[in-house]
């Protein structure tokens, strides 16, 4: 494993925790974590970028780790998330980057790629596709269709009660969510339930986490979990900042990878079929067996997929 710096910016209006390998002069790849998930999700794509030549960069997203976790749900709508990314590019001096993304991550990616088109060259995002700006806010339709039964993300929007109960024993949800392969966010139940009711107690750790790997997740969200649920409470802010990308589409090179088994497949149905509408430049992959945890349940198809990928668009 290559020697992984850290340092802590101060951009934005916010401390940034940001781990780097790869040598100092190399092309510059962010790498960006979703939910609940932290730097060390890239753990198994560290090494292979960076011993290609890349100076690979792994923020702590804001509201996780070391970085600055405001109490405030509208700090973190996908405009000023962006913000925290740009902020430190240009600190650290990059006008030319690359991006890899998953889950949360890759939602904020496809928003960086439409604001920054001539910074962000190439584009990697996984499980969560791109189908452009909604006529409306996507949490109003969200409602609508799990009207009278449970949906995570519904849940999530009333601070308080989700951060409690999932704080309660940090290292016990976080082994029910990321336990399997995302199925926990797809249970069928009444509307008035919670997200952690009628699991049974979780067993081993997944067999891609260890649990020197697992400690170190446990330490992120040993923190808390506002930060990382506010994340959720944003819908109608983001689509309310982001009238000017109305039916823009992503101009640069973009690889998505997904999960046969993710959940957020069968979410995304409608999405994904149209997502070439949006993303011209596609090329996609769905990886067989595999659910949401897809850099760490398939690290070695997803790293040739990138080594690929990158070597064609966005060479070392």
């Amino acid at each position: 494993m290559p020697v992984i710096d850290h340092l802590l910016l101060d951009v934005h209006g916010i401390t940034l925790s940001l781990y780097s390998a790869g040598p100092a002069d190399g092309r510059p790849l962010w790498l960006l974590h979703g939910f609940p998930e932290c730097w060390h999700s890239w753990r198994q794509q560290i090494e292979p970028l960076a011993c290609a030549g890349y100076r690979v960069l792994i923020p702590e997203m804001r509201g996780y780790g070391l970085s600055s976790a405001p109490s405030e749900p509208e700090a973190y709508d996908l405009v000023t998330l962006c913000g925290d990314i740009q902020a430190a590019m240009d600190v650290l001096g990059h006008t030319e980057v690359g991006v890899i993304s998953h889950d949360w991550g890759a939602g904020m990616a496809w928003y960086l790629a439409m604001l920054e088109p001539q910074r962000v060259k190439t584009l990697v995002t996984m499980s969560v596709p791109f189908g452009g700006r909604p006529k409306r806010p996507a949490i109003d339709i969200m409602r609508e269709v799990n009207a009278g039964r449970f949906n995570y993300i519904v849940y999530f929007q009333e601070p308080g009660d989700a951060e409690a109960k999932l704080e309660a024993d940090v290292a016990r949800s976080l082994r029910l969510l990321l336990g399997g392969q995302g199925e926990v966010f797809l249970q069928d139940k009444p509307a008035g339930a919670r997200l952690l009711d009628g699991l049974p107690e979780p067993q081993d750790l997944p067999a891609w986490c260890t649990a020197e790997d697992f400690a170190i997740y446990v330490r992120t969200f040993a923190r808390g979990f506002r930060g990382p649920l506010n994340w959720y409470r944003n819908f109608a802010r983001t689509w309310q900042r982001t009238e000017a990308l109305a039916g823009q589409t992503i101009l640069q090179p973009t690889l998505f990878l997904l999960g046969e088994r993710d959940p957020v497949g069968k979410l995304e149905t409608y999405t994904l079929k149209r997502m070439g509408e949006r993303v011209p430049r596609l090329e996609q992959h769905v990886l067989e067996g595999c659910g949401h945890w897809i850099q760490n349940e398939r690290p070695a198809e997803v790293n040739a997929l990138l080594s690929d990928f990158l070597d064609r668009h966005y060479p070392a």
